[in-house]
């Protein structure tokens, strides 16, 4: 039970920092299609694919004391920031977790933006259909994001990119 929360505290501390839900959503999906061993289910929802056990396990992490999350109250919405406390530094380093070497990529993944993360999410989620097909679906099921080619040809070069990266 507690390798799963483990494996995000890890992250955490490599990320340092987390700027957004959905930021944090895609960034986990991302690193989990390369082959990075997080376990949660996925579902594809309104912003691209979703993972109720990962809310909850953020959730659990905060109320543990072992992640801090900040409200901040922006014109129309909420962002919350999410960091590691000094009781997860050493729950982690009690409990030690074997997760491949991601502080590269999450830095990566965190200079870019929400919107960009869930073009990339939505693409890895229909990795198994061909790039044209791909880019279809992506329009078909994200009409008002209006993603243009050269967002997405950017994208497919990041997925190729993160190809090599975590490889």
């Amino acid at each position: 039970m507690l390798d799963n929360h483990a494996k995000l505290i890890q992250f955490f501390s490599d990320a340092k920092e987390v700027i957004g839900r959905k930021k944090l959503q895609k960034m986990v999906y991302i690193l989990q299609s390369f082959g990075v061993p997080f376990e949660e289910k996925y579902q594809f929802h309104f912003y691209g694919p979703y993972s109720e056990e990962l809310s909850l396990r953020i959730e659990e992490l905060c109320n543990l004391g072992f992640l801090h999350e900040e409200k901040e109250v922006k014109s129309n919405y909420f962002q919350y920031h999410y960091s590691l406390t000094e009781d997860g530094t050493q729950f982690l380093n009690q409990f030690g977790v074997n997760m491949p070497n991601c502080k590269n990529v999450i830095e990566l993944l965190q200079e870019k933006s929400s919107r960009f993360l869930e073009l990339v999410s939505t693409m890895l989620y229909f990795k198994e259909l061909p790039q044209g097909e791909v880019e279809e679906k992506v329009r078909t099921v994200k009409p008002k994001q209006k993603y243009s080619d050269e967002e997405m040809a950017e994208a497919w070069k990041f997925i190729d990119e993160l190809q090599v990266k975590l490889q």
